[in-house]
């Protein structure tokens, strides 16, 4: 029961992490979504992006500790740890 708390917080914290990408690109963004993120890999910002898109991990994070669903926040967390450990990881590759 625990591991599939955590797992369900992990994959609200990616859905979040990708919704807060596409927030992030439609609203400050004058260009589709396809071609900012294209030109983002072609620029070396994407990480950038994918960084600024974890803000809204907040969210579903402080949701879940006000509803004191612990593992569920903890799987949030995860979530956003790896999100950075693989950002870090195509920035220096």
């Amino acid at each position: 029961m625990i591991k599939q708390n955590i797992f369900t917080g992990f994959l609200t914290g990616i859905a979040a992490n990708i919704a807060g990408v596409i927030l992030y690109v439609s609203l400050l963004s004058n260009s589709e979504l396809d071609a900012t993120i294209n030109d983002a890999i072609a620029n070396d910002y994407l990480g950038k992006i994918i960084a600024l898109g974890a803000v809204l991990n907040f969210v579903p994070f402080f949701v879940f500790l006000k509803k004191k669903q612990n593992y569920h926040a903890r799987g949030v967390l995860l979530a956003t740890v790896s999100v950075a450990i693989g950002v870090a990881i195509f920035k220096f590759f």
